[in-house]
């Protein structure tokens, strides 16, 4: 295993999969955030709570 490191610099090896990591934690969170079941800034869209409102049926006189 160590010659491994006799062909790559450790320093920027680690750089670069730390940045990688970052970015593709950055995209993940992004793409959540753009739905609407794991937006956990916004929430639910008012529309599709309005739209469960009125699927209750009326109540009785």
């Amino acid at each position: 295993m160590h010659k491994v490191w006799l062909l790559f610099d450790p320093r920027r090896t680690l750089v670069a999969l730390f940045t990688f990591l970052f970015v593709l934690a950055l995209l993940i969170h992004f793409i959540l955030l753009s739905t609407d079941r794991f937006n956990w800034l916004e929430g639910p869209k008012k529309a599709a709570a309005a739209a469960t409102l009125q699927i209750v049926p009326p109540t009785p006189a």
